[in-house]
């Protein structure tokens, strides 16, 4: 079980911390983070992107190789070696923040493959822990295709009242085989993998040994929630455009060539959504 730890309510605004894993290695799209056809590096657009929300106090990029590294310099962008070795980005935001030296409310992972998350959503994530009982958040948007639901690499995820998780999975969720006639008919949410952190709770996390569910699902968040942890899930309008393939970044170049420079949304959340 994760143990429990004492909060109090913020005096402030919380003080954030950015980390951009920029893991080198990559499977589908290899060195993708060292693309460049835009003029600058993926994860650097990434780190722009954050910085824009204006929630953080730093952006730090977490490299894993001597070509990050000296890339993210070259960008002139706050940048860390962490161990090429480690398991998840989880792991390497939490490396990365030790080599800080500084004491901050709020971490938040921001893979480096993310350029177009919403920095609003980022600031939205921060400025929620000032609920002193929210320890970890992440980011959901509606699912707006069958399709999407149907497929085992968009990870889902289903809320209590209060906005935390109760289960992801990449199974649909909720099953509607047996719905009953008044059940709503929208199509659920699909998870946005950006992860906002006390650092106390970061650290219980990584205390944790892998769990039943999430070597079933391949899924580390439920750790967190098999262990007994809550996870608040902020709803946002849509999900962003990932950067995993070929063609993914072919898009990415194109939007970005289209806008003249920024893809990202600067339009404020629209009212009314889900906190």
């Amino acid at each position: 079980m994760i143990p429990t730890a004492e909060t109090s309510t913020p005096s402030g605004p919380p003080r954030a911390l950015a980390v951009v894993p920029a893991r080198l290695a990559s499977t589908r799209l290899p060195q993708k983070m060292l693309l460049d056809e835009t003029g600058a590096c993926l994860f650097v657009h990434t780190a722009e992107n954050a910085a824009r929300s204006g929630a953080f106090e730093e952006v730090l990029v977490a490299a894993d190789s001597a070509e990050v590294e000296a890339a993210a310099r070259a960008a002139d962008l706050s940048c860390v070696s962490t161990d090429p070795d480690c398991p998840s980005g989880t792991d390497r935001v939490y490396e990365a923040l030790q080599t800080t030296g500084s004491e901050y409310d709020v971490v938040v992972g921001v893979q480096g493959d993310e350029p177009e998350l919403n920095p609003g959503d980022l600031k939205r994530l921060v400025d929620c822990f000032t609920d002193a009982a929210v320890e970890v958040a992440t980011l959901a948007a509606p699912l707006t295709d069958e399709a999407a639901r149907d497929a085992s690499s968009v990870v889902k995820v289903v809320l209590d009242e209060r906005s935390d998780a109760l289960y992801f999975s990449r199974a649909p969720l909720p099953d509607r085989s047996h719905a009953r006639d008044d059940a709503t008919g929208d199509l659920g949410l699909r998870h946005v993998g950006v992860y906002a952190w006390r650092p106390d709770a970061l650290a219980r996390f990584r205390a944790l040994a892998p769990t039943p569910l999430e070597r079933a699902e391949n899924l580390e968040q439920l750790r967190w929630l098999e262990s007994g942890g809550r996870m608040r899930v902020l709803v946002t309008d849509r999900a962003p455009h990932g950067i995993d393939t070929p063609e993914d970044y072919a898009a990415f170049v194109e939007r970005w060539r289209s806008k003249g420079s920024d893809v990202s949304p600067d339009a404020p959340h629209p009212q009314g959504a889900s906190t």
